[in-house]
Formats: C-alpha cells, sequence, structure tokens
C-alpha cells in the first residue's frame, strides 16, 4: 500500500517561526525534500505580505519548485484573491484554510464560516474558467475539525455538513484538520469514517499535530478507516499563528520511519530526508527542531516497505553516526 506524505514544513512551518527563512535557503530546503522522495510540498502561501512576511516571496518559491521533475507543487490561499495569485505563478494544487468554528474562522481568515464556504465556490469558479491545462486542483482541509483553542468544542454534525457543502462547491477533495491537536484516535476514525461515507472519491487526506501527544496514534487511526495522505512538517516545525498553543506538527522523519515499519511504502529515503534537514537547521540556526528519528535513527534491520534494508545510519542527522540498536 502506498501513502502519500506531504511535506507543510515550507509553508506551515515556517509562516509561524518570525525570522524569514531566506529565498534562496528555502529553493535549497525545497529541491532537498524532493530529492529525498518526496512528491507533494506545500512551498507557502498568497496572503498579505504585511501579515506573514515570511511568505512574501511565494511566487519566486513556486516559480523555482515547480523545475524540480515529478513534484507536485502546493501553495496555500485564504481567498479568491489569493487563489489569482497562487494560480498565475503556476501552482499545481491550491489548499484553502476553511474553518469549522466560527471563532477561529474569523481570527484566521477574517470570515464567518458562511462566507468562507461561498469563497470557496468563487475560488472554484474561476478555477474552472482558465485554459484547460492551466486549472489547479483546488483542496479543502477543514480546520478545527476536532476542536478549537478559541472556541472549545465544534459539532462534528457540522464538520460533515460543511464538508459536503464544500464539495458542492466544487472543490476537488476535502479532508480534516487538527491545527490544535485536540484529536483523538476514536474521534479521528469516527469523523474521518464519516466524511468518506458522504464524499467517496472527494475524501481528503489528514493533517495532525502532535501538540498533546497524539499525532502518530491519530494516524493510524486514520489508516485504519482508509486515510492514505498525511500531512507533515520536518522538524516538527510550525503551527496556526492564529490558535493560542497550537504547535506540534508531525513530523516528517518520524512519520516515515513508522510508515515504512508498518509496511507502507512512501517512496522516501531517510538518509536523504537526513540531508534536508541539514539545510533546514543551518537555514534556521538556534530554531527549536523537533523529532526522535533524527536523534536515535532507524532501528538494526530496518527494511523499506518496497525497497528492502536500509543502509546502517539510515535517518541519522549527524552523518557517520551508527544507528541505534534496539535491544529486545
Amino acid at each position: 500500500m502506498t501513502i502519500l506524505v506531504s511535506e507543510v514544513g515550507p509553508r506551515d512551518g515556517l509562516q509561524s517561526i518570525k525570522r524569514p527563512m531566506p529565498t534562496e535557503a528555502k529553493i535549497r530546503w525545497i529541491q532537498a525534500l524532493a530529492a529525498a522522495g518526496l512528491r507533494e510540498i506545500e512551498v507557502g502561501s498568497f496572503v498579505n505580505p504585511k501579515l506573514l512576511p515570511q511568505m512574501a516571496d511565494a511566487p519566486e518559491v513556486v516559480a523555482a519548485a515547480r523545475q524540480i521533475p515529478g513534484l507536485t507543487v502546493l501553495a496555500l490561499a485564504p481567498n479568491l484573491k489569493g487563489v489569482q495569485r497562487a494560480a498565475e505563478a503556476g501552482a499545481h494544487k491550491i489548499t484553502m484554510p476553511v474553518s469549522a468554528s466560527e471563532a477561529h474562522s474569523k481570527a484566521n481568515i477574517n470570515m464567518t464560516c458562511e462566507q468562507a464556504l461561498a469563497e470557496v465556490g468563487r475560488a472554484c469558479r474561476f478555477r474552472d474558467g482558465l485554459p484547460a491545462g492551466q486549472r489547479p486542483e483546488v483542496e479543502i482541509g477543514i480546520s478545527t475539525a476536532f476542536g478549537c483553542t478559541i472556541q472549545g468544542l465544534v459539532s462534528e454534525d457540522w464538520v460533515i455538513e460543511m464538508a459536503v457543502r464544500l464539495a458542492r462547491e466544487g472543490a476537488d477533495s476535502v479532508g480534516l484538520s487538527d491545527g490544535v491537536g485536540y484529536g483523538n484516535p476514536a474521534q479521528v476514525k469516527r469523523l474521518f469514517r464519516r466524511l468518506h461515507a458522504e464524499l467517496g472519491d472527494k475524501a481528503g487526506g489528514a493533517h495532525l499535530h502532535n501538540t498533546r501527544g497524539q499525532g502518530l496514534a491519530n494516524v493510524v487511526a486514520a489508516l485504519e478507516v482508509g486515510v492514505t495522505t498525511f500531512d507533515a512538517s520536518q522538524g516538527g516545525i510550525g503551527g496556526c499563528p492564529y490558535s493560542p498553543g497550537a504547535t506540534g506538527n508531525i513530523v516528517t522523519e518520524d512519520l516515515v520511519w513508522m510508515l515504512e515499519a508498518m509496511g507502507l511504502d512512501t517512496g522516501v529515503d531517510l538518509d536523504k530526508l537526513a540531508d534536508a534537514r541539514t539545510v533546514l537547521e543551518e537555514a534556521l540556526p538556534a530554531e527549536p527542531i523537533y523529532g526522535y528519528l533524527p536523534d536515535v535513527g532507524a532501528e538494526k534491520g530496518f527494511r523499506y516497505a518496497a525497497r528492502g534494508p536500509a543502509p546502517e545510519g539510515t535517518g541519522k542527522a549527524e552523518r557517520g553516526t551508527p544507528a541505534c540498536e534496539v535491544v529486545a
């Protein structure tokens, strides 16, 4: 079974770090991530640069990422204007943040939930009016689907109603996002099972955070109900700047190791992922970077799901250090 790991660090990760990463470093990082086998990377967001100066170079980054063979270039846009700019820049896919929490929607994109739904419709109609071959996919990850740090509880029935309406507005796929880390495995299984029942092939992937230590447990729960696309951020950097305490993206390295150890093919090479981590660390010195796998490496005898045994040292951020041997 093949799993798509969608890397969101260059957007979701960097938007939460006040110090902008230089454009040249961003491009080198994205190139290194793609060289590791990541087939989809969210490279930036088309927002007001006065609000998020970290993303001011999004057009240049998209243009550079498009030169990488086989890479799906994903960008975030909160409204029609952003979608227009992302499409003009050449993004293959555009994700629009729609929140199930009224309070979070107003804080994040200054729209009510109903206004956000209507904005997706306008964006999809704009997309449909572009020449054939120039129409980016529009995907939605429903934010605060599992709860909100501002509002608190979010109705699961409302989340599913929103998903159905977003699909009717023209979204190519609708997934669920737990950007505040409120979700638990039972809730994740329940909501994704309902999402698949309502949307079928339009049911999208999972954006899960590890804020409360449930990130990988929630991935396993989502796998059990058929989810095959998962967002992750190298080094676990990132979180929504408009949700108090929303830290803890799933660490790409840890996610890839777990999936491969479970016999699920990601196509990602852990040694090359460690090389990309080095680029990130050099570009953002003294910035906290997370992950268990980079500290200890894969276990002795580790095998990739579709590629067989890995070389000793796989997953190590420090080159030449022997992998940790697991003792039973």
